[in-house]
């Protein structure tokens, strides 16, 4: 679907009543790629999510010397053996990763295992996103690791003779993201590894994923209440690993059946993706949750009441819920979600600006927003080159006139086809 520079949601003539298939999971896709390309003997990946984000990781990993073939057209990507003689081929590398931050964060420990110079950088959003508690860790594993402009920020720049392993304390308050990127490499460390977690760490089950990825592909560790213990010299095995759909990404469908009254169904498996807890906040708000005999997981949209709801696990979802949230009676407050303000754009302040655009009242604090429905209107939605944005803003034009888009197309970091299925709610 080729989208225009600003593109206008039509409200929908009545509920829909609809199947939705949703892509692979982006979080787990460029998991899956890291693990694969550390296997010892090559990887497919069924279900694959074909993304920016997931084009800019295997772009990347091809730089770095590995051969990687992708199957658009059936979800696969296959991931060849690396040289048996060591981790990463290259010797050097000039990564450019856009404003993936998966890729950054899980590529910055990737290369600690190599033996050269690598730099990493990315779009200017990218060099405005933390990363020196990801930095300090490798430093303390032994790898020299350092922001070349000195603020904490990428470029990044990495000098390494291989990982050593050792014993590192990371701070876990600003991006669980560290954590996998460090937790994914360091089973391939020439020595054991401690890693201990300084104070709360943001987004957990994101890390349980990162876990149960890494032992679903072969290697041991201990995970002891923030104490994480493994093994070093360890390789992964995968012949094949599926994908599982993306349950951010079926938020956004939940959540258009939640405004317009409709039922909506998604074939979605048990999972650990927090997303899923969006379901539950629905229902809270009012919503009926549902599984039919095909084990479909189906949201219907019932009268809906305001909520106060602590998101800090699930955090993707919440510019889907404050959309949601113009709907219900009564007001609705998000909390414990200030790590959203180093996302793609400063996420609570983005939709406390767009919100108030379009008539909703939101008053912004440091960790989250109150949103108190008004009378709504049309209006041009800033996106700020965030892809959550631009799904989550669309949803209030299926039920209110003149809500346009600028910048649709910045839904591709993660879901291409976004506004084509959306489309087919009609």
């Amino acid at each position: 679907m080729v989208l225009p520079e600003k593109l206008e949601i039509i409200p929908l003539e009545k509920p829909p009543s609809a199947t939705v298939r949703v892509p692979g999971s982006k979080s787990i896709t460029n998991r899956a790629l890291v693990l694969a390309a550390l296997s010892k003997s090559g990887c497919t990946l069924i279900g694959a999510l074909r993304s920016e984000d997931t084009e800019v990781m295997i772009e990347a990993l091809r730089a770095l010397g590995w051969e990687i073939e992708t199957d658009w057209a059936r979800d696969r990507i296959r991931v060849e053996e690396g040289p048996a003689n060591r981790i990463v081929r290259a010797r050097q590398g000039n990564l450019f990763l856009g404003n993936s931050g998966t890729s950054m964060r899980f590529l910055t420990a990737l290369v600690s295992l190599g033996y050269g110079r690598y730099r990493l950088d990315g779009a200017p959003r990218m060099r405005e996103r933390p990363i020196e508690d990801l930095l300090i860790a490798l430093r303390q594993l032994g790898v020299e690791a350092r922001s070349e402009c000195g603020t904490g920020c990428p470029p990044v720049v990495v000098n390494t003779a291989g990982l050593k392993g050792g014993c590192a304390r990371l701070r876990g308050n600003v991006s669980s993201q560290f954590l996998s990127g460090v937790l994914m490499a360091v089973p391939l460390a020439s020595g054991d590894t401690t890693i201990e977690v300084d104070g709360p760490l943001v987004s957990r089950p994101y890390v349980d994923i990162t876990l149960r990825m890494m032992r679903d592909f072969g290697v041991r560790i201990t995970d002891t209440n923030g104490r994480f213990e493994i093994p070093g010299q360890q390789r992964y095995h995968q012949g094949e690993y599926p994908i599982e759909p993306d349950v951010s990404a079926a938020t956004y469908f939940f959540g258009a059946a939640a405004i317009t009254g409709g039922s909506i169904c998604i074939d979605l498996p048990r999972t650990l993706q927090p997303d899923i807890w969006f379901a539950d906040d629905l229902c809270h708000m009012g919503c009926k949750l549902s599984r039919d005999e095909k084990d479909l997981l189906i949201v219907q949209g019932r009268p809906l009441h305001g909520i106060d709801v602590n998101m800090e696990d699930n955090s993707d979802s919440v510019m889907t819920l404050a959309a949601v949230a113009c709907f219900a009676e009564g007001p609705t407050t998000i909390r414990n979600v200030a790590h959203i303000r180093h996302k793609e754009t400063d996420r609570i302040a983005a939709l406390a600006t767009e919100l108030r655009r379009v008539g909703a009242e939101v008053e912004e604090y440091p960790d989250g927003l109150k949103i108190t429905p008004r009378p709504l209107h049309g209006a041009e939605i800033e996106t700020y080159n965030d892809h959550r944005m631009a799904m989550s803003m669309s949803l209030i034009g299926l039920k209110v006139p003149g809500i346009v888009i600028k910048n649709p197309g910045c839904v591709a970091k993660t879901y291409p086809g976004f506004f084509a299925d959306l489309e087919k709610l009609r």
